[in-house]
């Protein structure tokens, strides 16, 4: 029944009329209380959902300097040969600043040397070797100037290093080759990217140093007076991660060693491609870059597991002399707990996919 022209809202007097409305009413306030409970009960399935499902992971990340024996994970990752939604590569320009972000917390894993990682786990912080990367052959080294013919013109001398157990450990073996103590040299702890200025400036005429930053010492004319092939074994890089990411993120674990092995075999079965792609961030020539390969003995897949493994392992009775000597030197104050640092389980998991596949 249409309402009296000028009162839209004039109510009817039939009755009928009026318990329409009612029940138009009725109907209205229960759509609209069924609307506001569908929406509840949609919100809280879907609050649900959400309490129930884990958020995805971020990557695990893990941190290098630029030293060329870490160079297989850069190639990983800029191939595509990594997952890269699994692990994140990051470049630090010194080992004290990887040193200092993996401190900090800012690193679930890292490339380090084995002197390094001793130092670390003295420290207290709880760590695990997953892989054995590398050893220097000549890569690491201390250059001084041309002046400086011979280690016996080294008393006096002032000599930079940077604040690392890796520096100390070639300072420590430097001076034992020269036959002096350290109060017989000015040693200046500095990162490695200001031993140039420092010895441009005076301030010191020797650095320990490693590639490739050697080879712009040496192209701004300082000369090697020593180097990691008089310290066979002594210089090693491993592949640490924390034990609480090992435990945690199993599977970004196995992926960075994965990253590593793909990477490894892509710059040993195309150097000369790998050194055009790498050489320019480490600001080299390729010809230098592939000549300080020379100068590494990266290990296998296999060769790593092997010194991880054994009772006692393999690796804790290479260090026995690097262990001696840090004890030697306060830089660390009780042998390691090699069953607790090595887990090769990483590694095995690897290997039992490849002979599975």
């Amino acid at each position: 029944m249409t309402p009296p022209a000028g009162r839209p809202d004039a109510p009817t007097k039939h009755p009928g009329t009026q318990r329409s409305s009612g029940r138009l009413l009725a109907w209205k306030a229960w759509q609209a209380t069924a609307r506001a409970g569908l929406v509840t009960g949609v919100l809280t399935l879907w609050l649900g959902l959400a309490a129930c499902s884990e958020p995805p992971l971020p990557p695990l990340t893990v941190g290098m300097n630029t030293w060329l024996g870490y160079d297989p994970l850069v190639l990983a990752r800029d191939q595509q040969l990594i997952d890269t939604q699994q692990v994140k590569v990051v470049e630090l320009s010194s080992s004290s600043e990887t040193l200092r972000h993996f401190r900090n917390g800012l690193l679930d894993a890292a490339a380090l040397t084995l002197d390094e990682t001793l130092r670390l786990a003295d420290e207290g912080f709880d760590l695990r070797v997953v892989a054995v990367l590398d050893t220097s052959t000549g890569a690491d080294v201390v250059l001084a100037d041309p002046a400086i013919q011979n280690l016996a013109q080294l008393h006096g001398a002032g000599i930079a290093v940077e604040g690392t157990s890796a520096g100390a450990l070639m300072l420590e073996r430097l001076l034992q080759a020269a036959g002096l103590e350290q109060t017989d040299v000015n040693v200046v702890n500095m990162e490695s990217t200001l031993h140039l200025s420092a010895l441009r400036s005076g301030r010191v005429s020797v650095v320990v140093s490693y590639e490739p930053m050697a080879g712009l010492l040496r192209a701004a004319g300082y000369k090697d007076i020593f180097d990691s092939r008089q310290m066979p074994g002594d210089i090693v890089d491993v592949l640490v991660v924390r034990a609480s990411a090992l435990q945690a993120r199993s599977a970004q674990v196995d992926a960075l060693l994965a990253g590593w092995q793909r990477g490894l075999l892509a710059l040993q079965e195309h150097p000369e491609a790998a050194a055009r792609l790498l050489a320019p961030g480490v600001e080299i020539s390729p010809e230098d870059y592939l000549a300080t390969l020379q100068k590494l003995t990266f290990y296998s897949a296999e060769q790593s597991l092997e010194l991880l493994s054994g009772v006692p392992p393999v690796l804790a009775q290479d260090a026995l002399r690097l262990v001696t000597t840090l004890q030697a030197a306060g830089m660390i104050k009780v042998a390691p707990d090699w069953g607790r640092l090595l887990a090769p389980e990483p590694a095995l998991r690897l290997q039992a996919r490849k002979g599975g596949a």
